[in-house]
């Protein structure tokens, strides 16, 4: 194996531009840890954020610093108390906040973040689906626990995220509702959506009511019409804490507090009404990426992929998401 790899690195925070093409050293594994070779990655609102440096109190980067939290790869080489993976095998994961680094060739992943790739999907359609997918799971499976013959609003159907929990709230046998705009009604109903809301021409809370859950994905400004349109006993799932704006106003460091004060109120005001707002962060898990493997191989969920990139494109890829038109995922082919 090469002693030096290619990785998309960053040497400050900023603009896209700051993502530049390297060689760095290819990293070893330690006790329990994975050397995978990554085929595919892909792209993540998390990763703009921790390029902008959004996140730096809570996930700082020595620099020069490779991101990404998406991969499907083949196995390069195991550390020592490896058991469950053995060099070639095929394998997805999406890493921990504080362990990125799936922009290069080589990453190396604890083991119990790793699971085996599906066999059906090619490793481009792999690496689109571990971070979205987790966090879907951790939504509506873990957050919400939700059961068949319930009623549950996901917001941004479109989405990375939406896309994927759209088919495991139907694969559970719910009622699915979302939202999104008119051109992507079609998509989202063949994804198993039984009513679209057009947000442009509707609000979701004036047309919605008793409902068990939501997935909430657009921030504390949207929480409260959220907890409106559940039951008592609902649920609201949030995967958007404000910290983009928190940090914009408050700077990177005071922004945790400020995020931390509006949820903890969040929580308390939805307790008081009897219901539930719950913030989700994805558990890095192979455990739950082998469940959502098997249904992806039992042909309940299929990837959304909008486009492809090269590795060397990658500053154009973040300034693709970060307009906020992509429909499904962005997928980084790497080898």
């Amino acid at each position: 194996m090469n002693p030096v790899m290619k990785a998309a690195v960053i040497d400050r925070y900023g603009a896209p531009d700051v993502l530049r093409l390297a060689d760095v050293p290819t990293p070893s594994p330690g006790p329990g840890d994975l050397l995978v070779r990554v085929m595919a990655t892909s792209v993540n609102p998390v990763d703009t954020k921790q390029r902008q440096g959004i996140q730096r109190a809570v996930a700082p980067k020595t620099m020069p610093a490779i991101l990404g939290m998406d991969l499907s790869g083949v196995v390069e080489a195991v550390g020592p108390g490896v058991t469950a993976f053995s060099v070639g095998d095929a394998v997805w994961s999406s890493p921990g906040h504080k362990r990125p680094g799936t922009y290069a060739e080589y990453v190396v992943v604890e083991q119990d973040a790793v699971a085996p790739k599906p066999p059906s999907l090619s490793h481009v359609e792999a690496a689109s689906l571990p971070l979205v997918a987790l966090t879907a799971w951790d939504c509506l499976v873990t957050g919400a626990k939700l059961s068949a013959g319930q009623r549950v609003l996901i917001q941004a159907g479109s989405g990375g995220v939406g896309t994927i929990a759209i088919q495991i709230a139907r694969h559970l046998g719910a009622e699915v509702i979302t939202t999104c705009s008119a051109g992507n009604a079609q998509m989202v109903s063949d994804l198993g959506a039984d009513r679209v809301i057009d947000y442009r021409t509707e609000r979701f809370v004036d047309v919605l009511q008793d409902l068990d859950a939501v997935l909430e994905c657009m921030g504390p400004g949207s929480w409260a019409d959220a907890l409106r349109v559940v039951r008592p006993g609902g649920v609201v799932t949030a995967i958007a804490t404000g910290f983009p704006e928190a940090a914009k106003r408050w700077g990177p460091w005071l922004a945790p507090l400020a995020v931390g004060w509006t949820l903890g109120s969040g929580m308390l005001g939805a307790r008081l009404r009897g219901k539930r707002l719950v913030p989700v962060l994805r558990k890095a898990s192979g455990a739950n990426l082998s469940a959502i493997g098997a249904l992806v191989e039992a042909g309940a969920i299929r990837p959304v992929i909008d486009r492809t990139f090269a590795l060397a494109d990658l500053a154009d890829a973040h300034r693709y998401s970060e307009t906020g038109r992509a429909r499904g995922k962005i997928v980084i082919e790497v080898a």
